[in-house]
């Protein structure tokens, strides 16, 4: 069933905004330390710096500089967008700038490299708009009309993009939209380029890889709430852009702040070798799932020899496991897509063009690329497992794993985004899980338990802040971080213990070359100097609307409060005006069952205590505890309802991460 589906919570959970950080005699970042200075000599020791490659591939093709979108307004107030407050990027003559000693070099030269935005020209028909989101949207030029590959976050990015392009192109309809996997940032801004009421019409076409709704709703729905703080720290929204805050996430810039939505597809690619004629232009897919998302795909467009691998293969290291919080992804299917669009396009493709970054041409570099990136995740894979299996733990493995010379010299495999640390770690949580297999660490105390008993072994905290800041003054951050951790835990009213973890994050933060790695050390560092923990609150991107009745129902299982319902039974029905579907749900031993029935009477003939019939924003509000549920007509026991009401619980997402 095709159902309307606007998301309550983004697929990747890019949008997160603040409201209102409330200072509490904040302390000001510092200055990058000697120690941090002379660590960067380690960090960047055989990149050659003087390979202009990448500048002269992210300037080619250049049309037109992206103007008002630089800085476009949101629907609601404010910007969505405004890459202005990262001139600092930039010299007084719109050159790039050295880096400063708050920046490891290697992250300052890709932020430089992603400034590097507006229209472009990629080949013969397709154009790409770069760095007015955390993502490219992709124009490729029909016969009569134009296909829109992956329409940023935002509808108001989208929509500013698009008529970027307009005013140098010729103004053709929109006639069909890809979505090129299933996260927010490459469908989310669709209402800025197209319409449902033109889908519906069947002026416009949406086509994405088979399982896209499902994956958009079900990867973050369930645990949403979690992910959506630590998307706070991951792409550094509450950090203010400068050379000691923010410079962007490797990936891109940051996520935009707009309106976000979706259209359900009209044309899912089912099947791998898919081929669909849209507008004079062939398009052979390549499925790619469980990759980079649970529903992604690749495709080739012989007529232009062009080919894009979605986010498999971009100028970064990506995420085995995204540090924002997601199942670990499977690397060997990550290299056996690769390995295929290889195989299948390889020898053809002249030009390589991403979701993200800017493209390569020249059928050498396009294939070189591609293999080097498979060799990347399989390398990682290989030998995580080779370590593991001669009895190395996860923690063991990444300390002292490296890549051969001649994957870690090249730029488009660095650590922008993701880390070989932390991706050495999802290997080995993807095939053994997080025991190591030492029964010491099987059941450990909770981290205020043993933070309390960890201070007091050592003496005390004055006794650890002593010898912690002698740790420091040696540069050894990481260990100063891990153990004032304890004494911060014990006693979050420590304000010494704050600041001297908060000084040890931000050294981390300065050396990190991942961005998301920096965003999460300065985050940190900040909350930790005298911003309220948690006060960074979840802003949702677009308003409150349906998703399938059974991720509902499993969501709504999840705010169930077991323990409180621990001796109550329940059962009543939902019945779905605008679906159509009556529904009956069943608590019992602390669990919530939801299954669909097809009669108008309960299947098994047993009696309901209440029974709601609304539309979904009806049931949707009802359960919430909000006014506009009273439109719902609920009958029976409303005394029950509220009593199952009561049971439910409200995640707001302002929990502390550095602290209790």
């Amino acid at each position: 069933m095709k159902r309307r589906f606007l998301l309550a919570l983004c697929a990747c959970t890019f949008v997160c905004a603040i409201s209102g950080h409330r200072s509490l005699a904040a302390t000001a970042p510092k200055d990058a330390t000697p120690a941090t200075v002379e660590a960067y000599k380690t960090m960047i020791e055989g990149l050659d710096f003087l390979d202009s490659q990448d500048f002269e591939d992210a300037k080619r093709g250049f049309i037109a500089p992206l103007g008002e979108a630089e800085k476009i307004p949101a629907k609601n107030g404010g910007y969505a967008w405004d890459v202005t407050r990262y001139s600092f990027l930039l010299d007084k003559d719109g050159n790039p700038s050295p880096a400063p000693a708050t920046v490891n070099p290697s992250l300052w030269r890709q932020s430089r490299l992603i400034m590097i935005g507006g229209l472009f020209k990629v080949c013969d028909r397709i154009y790409q708009v770069r760095n007015a989101d955390i993502s490219n949207m992709t124009i490729i030029e029909g016969d009569s009309g134009i296909i829109i590959a992956d329409p940023l976050i935002s509808a108001e990015n989208a929509a500013a993009a698009l008529k970027l392009y307009y005013a140098h192109r010729p103004h053709k309809p929109v006639i069909a939209v890809i979505y090129s996997h299933s996260h927010v940032d490459h469908y989310g801004g669709v209402l800025g380029v197209t319409s449902p009421a033109d889908v519906k019409a069947g002026k416009v076409r949406i086509i994405a890889p088979a399982g896209f709704m499902e994956a958009t709703a079900s990867e973050n729905v369930i645990a949403g709430t979690a992910m959506a703080r630590r998307a706070q720290y991951m792409y550094g929204s509450l950090l203010a852009p400068s050379p000691r805050g923010h410079v962007g996430s490797g990936l891109g810039l940051r996520t935009s702040d707009g309106f976000t939505s979706v259209i359900p597809p009209t044309d899912s690619i089912q099947h791998d070798g898919d081929s669909l004629s849209l507008d004079g232009l062939t398009f052979q897919f390549l499925l790619a799932p469980n990759t980079e998302a649970p529903s992604e795909m690749h495709w080739y467009i012989p007529e232009l020899k062009a080919l894009t691998a979605a986010e498999n293969c971009t100028h970064t290291m990506h995420n085995l496991y995204t540090l924002r919080g997601a199942k670990a992804r499977d690397p060997l299917a990550w290299v056996r897509a690769l390995e295929a669009t290889d195989e299948r396009y390889g020898k053809d493709a002249q030009v390589l063009y991403g979701m993200h970054h800017w493209p390569v041409w020249g059928n050498a570099r396009v294939r070189e690329l591609l293999q080097k990136t498979a060799d990347l995740y399989r390398f990682i894979n290989d030998q995580t497992l080779r370590l593991a299996n001669q009895g190395e733990t996860m923690l063991e493995i990444a300390e002292h794993f490296r890549l051969p010379k001649e994957l870690n010299r090249v730029f488009a495999l660095r650590g922008y985004y993701g880390s070989l640390s932390h991706d050495v770690k999802a290997v080995y949580n993807f095939y053994l899980g997080w025991f190591d297999g030492n029964p010491a660490h099987l059941h450990v105390l909770t981290p205020v338990d043993a933070a309390r008993r960890y201070v007091e072994y050592m003496g005390g905290a004055e006794a650890v802040l002593k010898r912690a800041r002698r740790d420091f003054e040696k540069g050894e951050y990481r260990w100063v971080a891990q153990v004032v951790d304890h004494v911060v835990f014990a006693n979050p009213a420590n304000r010494e213990a704050r600041e001297l973890e908060a000084d040890a994050l931000e050294q981390l933060g300065y050396q990190a070359e991942s961005g998301p790695w920096r965003n999460f050390y300065l985050s940190g560092a900040q909350d930790l100097r005298g911003y309220e923990p948690g006060i960074g609150v979840h802003k949702t991107s677009g308003q409150e609307a349906a998703m399938p009745p059974e991720l509902y129902f499993a969501k709504l299982g999840i705010r169930l409060d077991g323990p409180k319902a621990e001796g109550r039974e329940m059962r009543f029905t939902v019945d779905f005006s605008d679906f159509k579907e009556k529904w009956l749900l069943h608590l019992k031993n602390g669990v919530l069952h939801a299954r669909k029935i097809n009669d108008a009477a309960v299947a098994d003939g047993k009696p309901v205590d209440f029974a709601i019939a609304a539309s979904f924003e009806q049931v949707f509000a009802a359960f919430d505890g909000r006014k506009p549920g009273e439109a719902a007509v609920i009958t029976g026991d409303r005394e029950k309802f509220n009593t199952f009401r009561s049971l439910l619980v409200r995640f707001d997402g302002r929990f502390a991460l550095v602290e209790p």
